[in-house]
């Protein structure tokens, strides 16, 4: 068990024929923590038992990852959008008795809370985003150095099945290759959780996150530059690894300051993956916020 044996399991009906597998448990304010690529609702493993003492933790699989609903991508990408997987996250918080809540996301998870915060500002007490700057940010301002260091935005979206099928070939080479790039050097991950995340990583999940990416580069575009002049009203915090290419691409804080109107945070000592790689300061940093 790498969650607290407390914590309940289940899966939400969210939207028809779309469930929302879940596991939540804790004392507190409502606290939602939104994995990213290519992982699931494990990788908040090392952090949960603290914060789960001071808040209700709230821990899904996105739609396409996990063990959540795996629909076939549609040829706009629309099933994939940010905001399909937004109304996801706040349908799944009121099944569950929360209108209002904070948010933390990490990743894939940090660009849906960031449309979360656009979409449902009423609902959003505060939010924290882990190592993103805004999508339509980064593929406007793309240049050899990104499409180097995120080869990955390019190479998922590529059509009929090119990625699915070369990824298919080897899918847990494929995912560790993936932590060990992204995370600092040196940095352990746990067994139990790669395992699981390889274990999630099957044909239809390969599928959904190639989709995923490829609403990234075109659906999600157009629905963020046509929020362009809308800022986020909601308090936000940004924490970024300072050993990743988030850090050293971008001014991180001062990007966020173009899309949100309440804007702090910083780097911490590690890579891509904050919540594996320094939980101790992500449990931390995220108290200090949400309190």
């Amino acid at each position: 068990m790498l969650f607290p044996k407390e914590f309940k399991n289940e899966k939400i009906l969210v939207e028809e024929k779309i469930f929302i597998n879940v596991t939540h448990g804790g004392k507190g304010k409502p606290l939602l923590l939104i994995h990213g690529y290519p992982q699931t609702h494990i990788m908040w493993h090392k952090v949960v038992e603290k914060l789960s003492k001071e808040y209700y933790i709230i821990c899904p699989d996105l739609r396409g990852y996990g063990d959540s609903s795996k629909p076939k991508g549609d040829e706009k990408h629309l099933i994939y959008s940010k905001k399909s997987m937004a109304k996801d996250m706040i349908t799944l918080m009121q099944k569950l008795g929360f209108d209002k809540f904070f948010v933390a996301g990490h990743d894939r998870g940090a660009r849906v809370t960031h449309r979360m915060c656009l979409d449902y500002p009423n609902n959003i007490l505060k939010a924290c985003v882990m190592d993103i700057t805004p999508t339509y940010h980064m593929f406007k301002n793309t240049n050899q150095a990104f499409a180097t260091g995120y080869y990955h935005w390019f190479f998922l979206i590529q059509p009929d099945f090119l990625p699915e099928t070369m990824i298919g070939n080897n899918p847990r080479y494929y995912l560790e290759e993936k932590l060990k790039r992204w995370s600092a050097k040196g940095s352990v991950f746990d067994k139990k959780a790669i395992d699981e995340y390889v274990r999630c990583f099957d044909k239809d999940s390969i599928h959904a996150t190639c989709e995923d990416y490829r609403a990234g580069a075109s659906i999600d575009m157009s629905d963020d530059e046509k929020d362009r002049n809308r800022k986020i009203s909601t308090p936000l915090l940004v924490l970024w690894g300072e050993k990743g290419f988030v850090n050293r691409t971008y001014d991180v804080l001062n990007v966020w300051k173009e899309y949100a109107l309440d804007v702090g945070g910083e780097a911490l000592d590690c890579g891509h993956f904050l919540p594996e790689e320094k939980p101790k300061e992500v449990s931390q940093k995220l108290k200090e916020f949400f309190n």
